[in-house]
């Protein structure tokens, strides 16, 4: 029997800046798939998935080789063959799905050029052929408006909706074998939904091949028929999806398949003098204008140390209100109380003090630090800035930060960001936080682009700087795990508004709204058959975002 892509021996090297040579990050590893397979490819962050992914087209990224091994798609040998001979393969017959929709769109272009452009380059249809097979796949995929979204610019679409166009370019030319990149890890858990759906719907009915790369086995489990786990380039474990989460072998796979702890619940009986951060009645506009109102109506308060999550999807309002407390975004209307007096709405305004205790950690680290700025700048900025600190004394401070971020002073101090994982840029981000001494820091999705385990070492150490240094956390994410894992308080958003708001173990217990419901149905479980499950649970009771949203909200 012959395989559609059987990948033997497969060793990739990689090159180290810091010791000038050539080191294997894959080693010997095999892999076959049969025609509408779809195989799960697993691991921590440094484990090779989207390395030993992105080979499966004989393609690898900057900076790393493939050495030695074999590549047989559909009987032909990839590795070794000329460019001419991969450029009529890539695209075509094998076709890529990256992680970031927003980031791989030319801004400039409509949706439906985009689409046209495999098939048109390779002279497989015209474009109103092109354009005709668009709508189909667009339709198939759930797509609002088939027949015009294509005519929208990128931005002029959800993320989910755009992350459903990119699956609907790969289709273009019907390839036999799709690699999907972490297609959905950015997502927030209802837009994850639909993506996830998209992608079982398109493999099934077209009957694609596919490598779907991610570090989140509960999604893995929705879309694969078998699974291979990946630890620094080499293979912990392999079987079919059903087995391997019912009995994983390997301690490791285990780990992945850990799911976090609820903390404890905590007093949060607290007086007046405990409130840190008062929001009052706060509306806000990118505009100006009270009819365009992203925010409406938003009270809260964060008291001292303690963590209130703010969850909702994406275009919720989360992050708008964190430019608003921050003073990013002036409210049109409410306040922003900080112990006990008033800031002021501009950012210009406030006092080099009111900026100290209130920082900001984002989430993407990779833009968030300067690639230029070795860790010991990036951590003693605002040790200058704010202190005032110099020489001896700012680099001694800038040693005890990196220890406490767990990351050895003598190892790390003068690397630059290129040179640090997803993990450690994180914490280097968490460190210049910790410079300025705040009372308060905004994490803004600070582990929805980390893996798993690292996401767990990001959520602990937080925690216990919470426990040692008193500090309070307004946590942004849409990740009801983390959610689960490290908040006191959580409030729901939904269209700029707070629908729900009240201490963790009596929002995370039913009856709930009716939003609040949808997110925690939407959180992928360790069950291939979750996602059937609950669309059919949803058809059942009719429960769906968009009449959710089109509902009054109070």
């Amino acid at each position: 029997m012959t395989h559609l892509l059987e990948m033997k021996n497969i060793v990739i090297d990689g090159y180290s800046s810091e010791e000038e040579k050539w080191l294997p990050i894959i080693k010997n590893l095999d892999l076959t798939l049969e025609k509408g397979q779809v195989l799960g490819l697993i691991g921590e962050s440094g484990a090779g998935k989207s390395t030993f992914g992105l080979a499966s087209m004989a393609y690898t990224r900057g900076g790393c080789r493939i050495t030695s091994g074999s590549i047989l798609f559909d009987g032909m040998e990839l590795f070794g063959a000329s460019k001419d001979e991969l450029r009529k393969i890539r695209g075509v017959r094998i076709a890529y799905v990256a992680q970031s929709a927003a980031a791989s769109f030319n801004p400039a272009h409509r949706l439906i050029k985009q689409y046209a452009e495999a098939p048109l380059q390779h002279g497989l249809m015209n474009f109103h052929e092109a354009e005709e097979k668009a709508v189909d796949i667009y339709r198939r995929l759930l797509l609002p408006d088939p027949e015009g979204i294509g005519y929208r610019y990128p931005h002029q679409v959800s993320g989910g909706q755009l992350q459903r166009a990119m699956v609907a370019m790969a289709m273009a030319c019907t390839p036999d074998l799709i690699i999907f990149d972490e297609p959905t890890t950015a997502l927030d858990v209802t837009t994850q939904i639909e993506v996830l759906v998209a992608i079982k719907k398109i493999t099934r009915e077209f009957g694609a091949a596919a490598i779907y790369i991610t570090h989140d086995l509960a999604v893995v489990a929705q879309v694969s028929d078998k699974i291979m786990v990946l630890k620094y380039g080499n293979l912990v474990e392999e079987n079919d999806a059903r087995e391997l989460i019912a009995n994983p072998k390997e301690d490791y796979t285990r780990a992945l398949l850990s799911v976090r702890t609820l903390r404890e619940d905590r007093d949060l009986s607290a007086t007046e003098h405990d409130i840190v951060l008062d929001v009052q009645n706060v509306s806000a506009s990118y505009t100006g204008k009270a009819s365009e109102k992203v925010l409406e109506n938003i009270d809260l308060k964060v008291r001292r140390a303690r963590t209130v999550a703010l969850v909702g999807e994406s275009g919720s309002g989360k992050s708008t209100l964190a430019r608003v407390i921050t003073g990013l975004l002036p409210p049109l209307e409410g306040k922003v109380i900080y112990g006990g007096k008033e800031l002021p709405p501009a950012l210009k305004s406030r006092k080099r003090n009111t900026l100290k205790i209130m920082q900001m950690i984002y989430q993407m680290p990779d833009t968030a630090l300067n690639p230029r700025q070795r860790v010991r700048d990036v951590i003693g900025r605002p040790l200058s800035f704010y202190f005032g600190m110099k020489g001896k004394e700012k680099d001694d401070r800038i040693r005890e930060l990196l220890k406490k971020i767990e990351l050895p002073p003598k190892k790390y101090i003068d690397r630059y960001p290129g040179e640090l994982s997803g993990g450690e840029k994180q914490r280097v981000c968490i460190a210049r936080a910790l410079a300025a001494e705040p009372e308060l820091i905004i994490c803004d999705e600070v582990t929805s682009a980390l893996d798993q385990l690292v996401a767990e070492g990001i959520l602990k150490l937080l925690q216990d700087l919470q426990n040692e240094l008193q500090v309070s956390y307004l946590f942004i994410t849409h990740d009801l795990a983390t959610v689960k894992a490290i908040s006191d308080e959580i409030v729901v958003m939904l269209k700029g508004r707070i629908v729900e708001h009240d201490v963790k173990k009596k929002l995370l217990a039913p009856p709930y709204h009716e939003y609040t419901e949808l997110l925690l149905s939407s959180v992928p479980e360790m069950d291939p058959d979750w996602l059937d499950n609950v669309l059919k649970m949803r058809k059942e009771k009719g429960i769906g975002l968009k009449e959710i949203q089109e509902a009054s909200v109070v």
